[in-house]
């Protein structure tokens, strides 16, 4: 080795690939920095630095990018293309060692120490070059990506350094090995480098073959096998085999014979899989068929949960489940004493209705824990096609089994807790109307044998326990709502309120927004409060939204470090809630002349409703406001007849009609109204506006009148008392034939309120009018 001279050229940085002294070779240039440094070459003495990039991504290495030694090269030719780039012929002259890095704006450029090979040759050196020779003279044998006539240019070289240069260069090695090579100055150690790399290719070279041989093995192996599968499948196809089927089918048959399948139905399935057997797998029919099958296995046929009948043990779930729902309760428990009496009940049909937010689908839950059953529930929400009940005949692409079939295979027993939610929304258009398909489906005479369009055999559903829901019956076919045993949810009263909110939905709010009894402590005065004020419904479903807004509060108070313990009072409510939304004793707060005080029965509960009279210079024009149904409209006909009737009787001004014009309002006017029990309310309000005598304000009225004054029995007696209870009345006129519904309201409700019931309308007089008879 010997430094030469130091020189200062033009620096080129390469992108993947490394120049040796004295190769010869082009390059292709592109970068503005580098076409500058070559032309700088060209006008110089065409000498310029090359050196590698340790990262070909970098686009402008700095000087920590290039390795420091290169190899100084001379440029034989340029000439431009016509993308741009420059093609460069440059030939390697020596190593060279980078001493300092100059950045000339245009181009880079390196001041060098240029190193020289030394040509000396002892013994040891010999022996070096004749062992790298001979290395690579097997190295070529095996290798097929050098010739032999490369080899036969390296034979005669004479200088050692410039032998391992050439074989090197030849090599498929990484740049960083190259780099390696060209970096060791030391003409020995460079020949033992390169004859250590030569014998490692070789050993690799070696595993490639072998690894080749046995590929090339396997692959004949697997080439013979296939051919042998096809002239097996070609054989089957000619005698009408099985297609190569023969695993899946005896898998398949297996299934077919575990699901407990009934006779007949046992029969179809293995019919079906023999044509299954026989149909080739590319045919579309194969997949309908095999998809049809599976639906057979995945049905249960026979698997049945048993039923817990520990009567003590449901009646301790449902209570812990539900507070008040007696009604609903005590059916339950007595399905379960019958079914252990007999063990042969059919599942009975259990229709809760009631308003949202009573709870039926939870207690629906309920009963399937209490039972030790297999909960399923599929809504009935929107659903306008029979086929989303019966399913949809095999013939149509995308075909599958109707709601109830998928809920059975759902449940996976034959015996679940099957709830039908939102049975009362239910629609028909042209596509069928899927109500007359449940008919079949909650008959519990027609049950037994349900057929669906895709399963085609009967299912039994008995066995199933279903319970449906739904908030309105009124739109609920007659022949379907008399397969149910209605059971009615009228709603809570407040004290049942107060119950459920300490015991169930306080709790889980609780625990819904991370929160535990010592951060809030709400007192039984505020939970009161939030029902009468923030709350006007029959559930309890704003209940628990206003109980989770308070949580949220907390929640919000705690994790800011104001304070660790929350307390809510009937006093602090609104810093939570805000200002009260509702008005609670909705009654009138003064005896008010023409206003009366209606009960109505609605789909979210009772309600209260004002009716009001107003008498204005007329000729008798009768006015009906208030988005008023058909059948209040005819009660407002029938009570302003009665009223000139009994004019005379009731000293009213036997010509008032022709005087005055009457105008009838309920409030409220873009809530449609209607019903058969307005009639004593409309009638007391006009007989109020007509003498003067004022209405009592505690009193509340419900019932239909016919011309001659008699008062008929109306529905809900139930709900009307609640929301009349709830508006703050303490007296209810109601028809004597509903004396009979006094056992279904609560207790709480019925001491809290007088019922007063009445047969003719002047009964309903005396005790609603204040004042006496002018």
């Amino acid at each position: 080795m010997a430094i030469t001279e130091e020189k200062h050229v033009p620096l080129l940085p390469l992108r993947g690939l490394l120049v040796f002294p004295t190769m010869v070779l082009h390059l292709d240039v592109g970068r503005e920095k580098s076409v500058q440094a070559l032309e700088k070459a060209m006008v110089d003495d065409h000498f310029i630095f090359l050196t590698t990039q340790k990262e070909v991504s970098t686009d402008e290495p700095s000087e920590e990018d290039v390795y420091q030694l290169g190899t100084l090269t001379k440029v034989k030719q340029m000439l431009k293309l016509p993308n741009g780039t420059i093609r460069v012929l440059v030939e390697g002259i020596s190593r060279a060692q980078m001493i300092e890095y100059v950045d000339e704006g245009d181009y880079l450029a390196a001041r060098l120490e240029v190193v020289e090979d030394s040509t000396e040759k002892d013994p040891e050196t010999e022996a070096l070059m004749r062992t790298l020779l001979d290395y690579f003279e097997q190295y070529i044998k095996i290798s097929k990506k050098v010739t032999t006539e490369t080899y036969n240019t390296t034979v005669d070289i004479e200088e050692p350094g410039r032998l391992a240069d050439i074989i090197t260069s030849h090599l498929p090695l990484k740049l960083k090995d190259k780099q390696d090579i060209l970096e060791t100055i030391d003409i020995k150690e460079r020949l033992n480098k390169v004859i250590d790399i030569i014998h490692n290719e070789k050993e690799v070279l070696n595993l490639e073959k072998k690894i080749g041989q046995r590929v090339k093995k396997s692959m004949e192996r697997t080439q013979k096998e296939y051919y042998l599968r096809e002239q097996l499948k070609a054989i089957q196809k000619e005698l009408g085999d099985k297609e190569g089927k023969t695993a899946e089918v005896a898998e398949l048959l297996e299934k077919i014979n575990q699901a407990g399948m009934p006779e007949q139905v046992l029969e179809t399935a293995k019919k079906e899989l023999d044509r299954y057997e026989k149909i080739p797998a590319s045919s579309a029919e194969s997949a309908v068929i095999r998809n049809y099958i599976e639906w057979l296995i995945a049905l249960p046929w026979s698997n049945a949960t048993k039923d817990d009948l520990d009567i003590m043990k449901a009646e301790k779930v449902l209570n812990d489940d539900h507070y008040g729902l007696e009604k609903v309760k005590e059916r339950v428990l007595e399905y379960l004493a019958v079914q252990s009496l007999t063990n042969s009940l059919k599942g009975p049909i259990l229709c809760l209705a009631g308003p949202p937010g009573v709870g039926k689908t939870s207690l629906a839950k309920s009963i399937a824990k209490s039972l030790n059953r297999h909960f399923v529930r599929v809504s009935l929400g929107g659903v306008r096609d029979e086929s989303e009940i019966r399913g949809h005949r095999r013939t149509y692409v995308g075909a599958m089994p109707g709601r109830i079939i998928q809920g059975m295979k759902k449940a996976g027993t034959i015996n679940p807790v099957f709830l039908l939610d939102e049975i009362d929304k239910m629609s028909h258009d042209f596509r069928g109307d899927p109500s007359s398909a449940m008919l079949e489906v909650l008959d519990p005479e027609q049950n037994n044998s349900f057929s669906d369009h895709y399963i085609e055999e009967t299912y039994d559903l008995s066995k199933v326990m279903f319970i449906a829901t739904a908030n309105d019956l009124s739109t609920i076919p007659a022949p379907l709502r008399d397969r149910m045993e209605i059971i009615n949810l009228s709603g809570y009263t407040e004290y049942e309120k107060l119950h459920i909110a300490k015991e169930h939905l306080l709790l889980k709010q609780l625990k819904a927004h991370g929160l535990s009894k010592s951060n809030l402590q709400m007192k039984d005065e505020a939970i009161t409060q939030i029902i009468r004020y923030y709350t006007k419904e029959a559930g309890v479903r704003t209940l628990e939204r206003q109980l989770a807004a308070v949580c949220r509060k907390v929640a919000k108070i705690i994790v800011s470090g104001e304070k660790k313990r929350v307390v809510v009072t009937q006093k602090n409510v609104s810093d939570f809630l805000g200002k009260p939304y509702f008005r609670f004793g909705a009654a009138e707060l003064e005896d008010q002349i023409g206003v009366a005080t209606g009960l109505a029965y609605t789909n979210f509960g009772g309600d209260t409703l004002q009716i009001e009279v107003l008498l204005s210079p007329g000729k008798g024009k009768l006015i009906l406001t208030g988005k008023l149904g058909d059948v209040m409209k005819e009660s407002a006909q029938a009570a302003l007849s009665y009223v000139r009737s009994k004019s005379e009787k009731l000293h009213i001004d036997k010509d008032f009609y022709e005087k005055y014009d009457i105008h009838i309002h309920v409030p409220e006017g873009a809530v449609p109204k209607d019903g058969p029990s307005a009639g004593i309310t409309i009638a007391t309000a006009l007989i109020s506006a007509l003498t003067k005598r004022p209405i009592r304000k505690e009193v509340g009225m419900t019932g239909e009148i016919t011309l001659r004054g008699r008062v008929l029995p109306i529905g809900g007696l139930k709900e009307k008392s609640m929301s009349a209870h709830r508006a703050g009345l303490k007296k209810i006129i109601c028809p004597v034939d509903n004396a009979r519904d006094i056992d279904d309201i609560p207790e709480s409700v019925r001491n809290d309120l007088e019922f007063v019931f009445v047969s003719q309308l002047d009964e309903v007089l005396q005790h609603a009018l204040a004042g006496e008879e002018k």
